[in-house]
C-alpha cells in the first residue's frame, strides 16, 4: 500500500514509494508531471489535496536520489533549455547527402492550409499537463492547437490564442474554444470566466500593429470534465472540497462557503469533487471524449478531409520532383557524385613501402 514516507527510515520509505509509483506507471500509457501524480493519487484516495506539496517533494526527492528515473515525470516544455548545440558526427558529404535526399521527400514536411474551406476553427485548453499529453495525439489528427491553461493571469497565452481566433474570424470562420477542466466549484467557474478573461485583453496591441480580439462571437465549449462522463465511467470521487490551502469549501467556516456558486454546487453534487486528471484512469475513453468534442463541430469522419489535404500536397510535390523532373534529376546526380566522393574518402591509402624500397 503506497504511503508518503516519514522521517524515520527515510531511504527505505522512499524506495518503497518509488517502487509503487513505477508499478502504477506501468498501467498508464503516458508520463505525468509530479503535480499530475498528486492528482492521480488523490483520485485513488492515497493522498489529500492538502498533502500535494509534500507528495510532489517526495516524488522529486526520489528522482534526485535515484530511486526514480530523473525523466520519470513529464516536464513543462516551457522550462526547456534553448540554444543547445550538438556537434555533427557526419562528414561534410554525408551531411549534404542527407539534406539532398530530404529534398526529394520534402512533401511530408509541407504544411497545407488545413482550415481552408472549413466552417470552424478550433483550439483547445486543458487544466493539466497530463490532459494535454492524453489529448495531443487526437488533436494532431485534426490539426488543433492544444495548450495547458496557465491561469487567469497569463496575459500572453490568452493574447496568442486570441490572435489566432481573430485571424480565423477575418477569414469567415466560426471560432471554437474547447475546454477541459476540473469538476469542482472553482473548476466550473474557471470555464465560465474564460470569455471575461478574453474581454480583459480585447484592447491590447501587438508590436507589429495588430489589434486585440473581440471574443463576443467565440463559441466556448466545456466538454469535460462533466458529470455525465463521470457517471458513465464510474470515476472515483474525492469526498471532500479541500483547497490547496487545506481549507474545506464544504465547511461553513470557509469564507466562500455561502457564495452562490459553492451552494449551487453542493446542492447538485454534494461535498465531493473530481479532478480532470481522473480521466487518466480511462485513457481510451478520455481520447474518445476529446474526439467527440472535436467532431461535434467538424463532423464524424472529418479527419479524412485533413488526410486528403496531406495527400494532395504530397502528390503535387512528388510530381514536381519526380523521375522526369530536371530539378529532381539534378538533385539525384549531386547525390551520386557526393556518394562517390565519400567512397573515395573511405578507401585506405595504398602501402608505399615497396615503392620506397625500389
Amino acid at each position: 500500500m503506497l504511503k508518503l514516507p516519514g522521517r524515520a527510515n527515510r531511504n527505505t520509505g522512499l524506495r518503497e514509494f518509488a517502487e509503487e509509483l513505477e508499478d502504477l506507471q506501468s498501467q498508464i500509457p503516458f508520463k505525468m508531471s509530479s503535480r499530475g501524480w498528486c492528482y492521480l493519487l488523490e483520485t485513488r484516495r492515497l493522498v489529500n489535496k492538502d498533502q500535494f506539496d509534500r507528495c510532489e517533494n517526495v516524488i522529486n526527492e526520489c528522482r534526485t536520489k535515484g530511486y526514480l528515473p530523473v525523466d520519470f515525470v513529464a516536464e513543462d516544455s516551457g522550462r526547456d533549455f534553448h540554444g543547445i548545440e550538438e556537434p555533427s558526427e557526419e562528414t561534410y558529404s554525408e551531411y549534404i547527402i542527407r539534406w539532398l535526399e530530404g529534398s526529394l521527400d520534402c512533401g511530408k514536411y509541407y504544411t497545407p492550409d488545413w482550415w481552408d474551406e472549413e466552417q470552424y476553427y478550433i483550439q483547445m485548453l486543458v487544466e493539466k499537463i497530463d490532459l494535454r499529453t492524453l489529448f495531443e495525439p487526437v488533436c494532431q489528427h485534426y490539426k488543433i492547437p492544444i495548450a495547458t491553461a496557465k491561469g487567469w493571469s497569463s496575459i500572453l497565452q490568452r493574447a496568442e490564442y486570441a490572435r489566432r481566433f481573430k485571424e480565423a474570424e477575418d477569414r469567415g470562420k466560426t471560432c471554437v474554444l474547447l475546454y477541459c477542466g476540473d469538476h469542482d466549484p472553482d473548476g466550473l467557474r474557471i470555464s465560465d470566466f474564460i470569455r471575461n478573461n478574453l474581454y480583459d485583453i480585447a484592447t491590447i496591441r501587438w508590436e507589429d500593429g495588430e489589434d486585440g480580439y473581440d471574443p463576443s462571437e467565440l463559441v466556448i465549449d466545456r466538454f469535460g470534465l462533466n458529470y455525465d462522463f463521470i457517471e458513465v465511467n464510474h470515476l472515483t470521487s474525492i469526498d471532500n472540497l479541500l483547497t490547496g490551502s487545506g481549507k474545506n469549501l464544504a465547511s461553513p467556516s470557509h469564507p466562500n462557503h455561502y457564495q452562490p456558486y459553492v451552494q449551487s454546487y453542493l446542492r447538485s453534487y454534494g461535498a465531493k469533487k473530481w479532478e480532470a486528471n481522473s480521466v487518466v484512469a480511462v485513457p481510451t475513453k478520455g481520447q474518445i471524449l476529446c474526439q467527440e468534442a472535436i467532431e461535434k463541430y467538424l463532423g464524424v469522419g472529418s479527419r479524412g478531409r485533413f488526410d486528403a489535404k496531406r495527400k494532395e500536397a504530397l502528390d503535387n510535390i512528388a510530381d514536381l520532383i519526380g523521375t522526369g523532373s530536371s530539378a529532381g534529376d539534378l538533385v539525384r546526380e549531386a547525390i551520386d557524385e557526393l556518394s562517390g566522393d565519400e567512397e573515395e574518402e573511405d578507401e585506405e591509402p595504398e602501402d608505399d613501402e615497396d615503392q620506397d624500397d625500389n
